[in-house]
């Protein structure tokens, strides 16, 4: 800190050396002649003017960071115009003027009054005049001049980061580059030192080296060990001045990781692995592991296992697990204890991938002795044969022997063997089995031509360990006998022309089918009957290739006399004994045209008039079809035609009328009839049946309207009929009048017929009537046209 002040108090000493220099080349330099030149009168009385020179300017310097107490003179400026009388005003004009640099306006000179610092800003470009004090009236053009701040040694070197990573491999060669890195000072480059910086390296000794000017940092001692030690913390200095005393300085820290190589070879831990298995474990069950350890990571730690020698290696093998870097040990065969009880194995644990740089460290590989021993288990018993295969003819008589198997206890003890059959595989029970010696008899007989084959499964169990079972399958074949006897391969049904005229003409071909196998199929004979071999009507010809062509042995056949022939037909196959059959083939006669044709085989067909012919018989039919489909869809449609639901025709008005020999007594008489008898009889057990339209469902009755005959007022229960028909969908759209003649004598209204009340006298009005509509059309004719029919008489 003493070094950097006494730098700072002989910078600031320079400086003001070169202040003086520049105050004196000012007043040499910065002087001009008048803005306006003396008037002189020449030769024959002209007036000469002297040409105007301009100012000569040379940069102003001023110190960065002065600390002193009073402003820093930074220049003066004056004009060759200027008397010293004070009538020029010099003013000053830029960047920072008036606010860091003020001007005396009588004397031009120019101070600094703030601390400037060169890294915010270098220069600063102002402009100077000179104006009559008075009036303000330039005097002078303006002209522009630059202060320059001059740099000092004021600002340290910084880094880009203030911290660096950076990797090397491992075992590399002294001088090889690990990272760069790079410092900057804000000083000025182009003045003195301040800005030029000299790396070094502080710690990281004696492991890496700095260049000095480059800031390149490198190894500096050989074979490095990442599994010694893998990371490294370095120092860098870097110092400005060139790195001498009294330059500022600025450090970074460098964290260095070594990476790996391939330079260690795997190692196991211990010579001799032990394992042991059961017998009873399967082929890719895991048995052990083993691991050889390699200091190295990445792919170049990884390690391959594999089986070099043993007396196990056609028994056992080996795999890689890459995620545990581990050899996993498998059983590769079944194992068995009383044949071998231990297996040696040589393993060898070898680098996947290896650096030719380093192989001269190796071999980059190890091996290790496996011992695996072989653990005794309780066995189930084991089938001499993965499966079985027998045979047995097709209608063997029950108890015949279909076959063997035989199982055994691998075992020391040998324990007896049962046997029994999987009955889920033997539904029908065609088979029994021996549970001694494990003999395969047939409970029933067998036909091939149901099944062909039968699967089934036989179990073997321990006497003493019905836990320990196995399980075999075993496939029966039944073998073909001849017992199936050829048939018609289909229901052949021929027909020949009455009017045929060639003989031994073919006119079918017949084939058959057998059962049984094809040993004892095919080749099919066809023949006829001994007792029909020369059939007057009918021959056959064997083609010998199962096939048979039936062939007209006369002409001119009739239809009258015998429309149907049957032919007997034998067929026997190629088995051994051969088996035959009679197959009965059904021959018409029947009408042909001139090309042979059909026409029709019925026998009424002949009588009919010869002018008909075929076609005109079917247009005849057709058309009785067609008209026959008319009138049912005719009588179809008028079924489902519906009525309408209220009818307006005078013709359809329906009246009920239901007489009485007796009179009723009026209001007053309830005893008189039975109210019940205004009533539908239809509709006593609450259903009303339509009939004007047939219903869509049927109306269920509904129970509880049943009135009571000589109890109900007829207020409510004529209300009751009314509500009970505008709900009921099966009521229909009339109304049934029941008129009485005479109403009783205590009724005030007097008669309610209708049939009377045009001859009675009365006053009353019936012309509203025409104006209710076409329904009360009826009454409105009979009641409204009294007024009319006096008028006309």
């Amino acid at each position: 800190m003493k070094e950097d002040n006494c730098l700072h108090a002989a910078l600031i000493c320079l400086g003001m050396l070169y202040y003086s220099h520049a105050i004196t080349t000012e007043k040499l330099n910065h002087t001009r002649p008048s803005l306006h030149g003396h008037h002189e009168k020449g030769k024959e009385g002209q007036v000469l003017h002297r040409s105007k020179r301009g100012w000569v300017w040379n940069q102003f310097f001023v110190i960065e960071e002065y600390t002193g107490p009073d402003p820093v003179l930074v220049g003066r400026l004056h004009s060759d115009i200027d008397s010293g009388d004070g009538n020029i005003k010099y003013i000053l004009s830029g960047e920072g003027a008036g606010i860091i640099f003020v001007i005396d306006d009588k004397s031009g000179n120019i101070h600094a009054t703030k601390t400037l610092d060169r890294e915010e800003r270098a220069q600063y470009t102002l402009t100077a005049q000179a104006v009559d004090r008075n009036t303000n009236r330039p005097l002078e053009p303006p002209s522009e001049f630059i202060v320059k701040v001059q740099d000092i040694n004021d600002n340290p070197p910084e880094f880009l980061h203030e911290n660096y990573h950076a990797n090397v491999p491992e075992r590399s060669n002294v001088g090889t580059s690990v990272i760069q890195v790079t410092a900057s000072d804000a000083d000025d480059p182009t003045y003195g030192n301040s800005a030029k910086l000299v790396y070094s390296i502080l710690e990281g000794q004696p492991y890496f080296s700095v260049e000095a000017q480059t800031g390149i940092i490198r190894t500096a001692l050989p074979n490095m060990d990442r599994e010694a030690k893998e990371e490294y913390h370095v120092v860098i200095q870097a110092k400005d001045m060139g790195g001498h005393m009294g330059g500022l300085s600025g450090t970074t820290k460098v964290t260095i990781t070594l990476t790996d190589v391939n330079d260690n070879p795997p190692k196991f831990p211990q010579s001799v692995y032990q394992m042991s298995v059961s017998e009873a474990a399967v082929p890719g069950e895991e048995v052990g592991r083993v691991k050889a350890k390699d200091p190295d990571i990445g792919e170049n730690g990884l390690v391959a296992y594999s089986i070099i020698d043993g007396d196990g290696m056609d028994m056992f093998e080996i795999t890689t697990d890459y995620e545990t870097q581990e050899g996993v040990v498998k059983l590769k065969k079944r194992l068995d204890f009383e044949t071998k009880k231990s297996y040696s194995l040589k393993v060898e644990a070898a680098n996947v991938h290896i650096d030719p740089k380093f192989i001269s460290n190796g071999p980059f590989k190890d091996t290790v002795t496996v011992k695996i021993s072989v653990e005794d288990a309780d066995e189930p018993p084991v089938f001499l044969k993965p499966s079985y295969i027998f045979e047995v003819q097709e209608n063997a008589a029950s108890g015949t022997v279909v076959g063997k198997v035989h199982a055994k206890d691998p075992d020391a003890a040998n324990s007896a063997i049962r046997y029994s059959i999987d009955r889920h595989t033997d539904l029908e029970r065609y088979f029994i089995i021996n549970a001694e010696d494990g003999n395969i008899k047939t409970i029933k007989a067998l036909d091939r031509e149901e099944i062909a084959w039968h699967n089934i499964s036989v179990f073997a169990v321990e006497v003493h360990k019905q836990h320990q079972e196995a399980k075999v399958p075993v496939a029966i074949k039944v073998v073909d006998v001849n017992d199936n006897a050829p048939k018609f391969a289909a229901a052949y049904e021929a027909f020949v022309c009455e009017n045929s005229t060639f003989l031994l003409q073919q006119f079918i071909t017949i084939s058959a089918d057998d059962k049984d196998d094809s040993a004892n199929g095919p080749r099919f004979i066809f023949s006829l009957p001994p007792e029909i071999i020369h059939n007057p009507n009918f021959t056959l010809r064997d083609n010998r290739d199962n096939t048979a062509s039936v062939l007209v042995r006369r002409e001119g056949f009739s239809r009258q006399k015998q429309d149907l022939y049957l032919l007997p037909i034998v067929i026997s196959d190629g088995g051994l004994p051969p088996m035959s059959s009679t197959n009965t083939l059904t021959i018409r006669v029947c009408g042909c045209d001139s090309n042979g044709s059909l026409l029709s085989c019925n026998a009424e067909a002949y009588i009919l008039n010869a002018g008909l012919s075929t076609g005109a018989l079917i247009a005849i039919l057709a058309c009785i079809v067609i008209l026959l489909v008319i009138v049912v869809l005719f009588v179809t449609l008028k079924r489902q035609k519906k009525e309408p639901l209220i009818v307006f025709e005078e013709e359809d008005v329906r009246e009920n009328i239901i007489t009485y020999d007796d009179e009723g007594g009026g209001e007053e008489d309830t005893e008189a009839f039975d109210i019940a008898t205004l009533q539908n009889p239809d509709g006593i057990n609450g259903f009303i049946p339509r009939k004007d339209i047939k219903p869509e469902y049927q109306y269920m009755p509904r129970p509880g309207l049943r009135p009571a005959p000589n109890s109900v007022d007829v207020d409510d229960f004529i209300n009751t009929r009314i509500q009970e028909a505008d709900n009921d969908p099966t009521a229909p759209p009339y109304d049934s009048i029941q008129i009485y003649g005479y109403e009783g004598r205590g009724s005030v209204a007097g008669s309610l017929s209708s049939l009377e009340s045009a001859t009675t006298d009365s006053d009353l009005d019936y012309d509203y009537l025409q104006n209710w509509g076409p329904r009360f059309k009826k009454l409105a004719d009979l009641y409204g046209s009294k007024d009319t029919f006096d008028d006309d008489s």
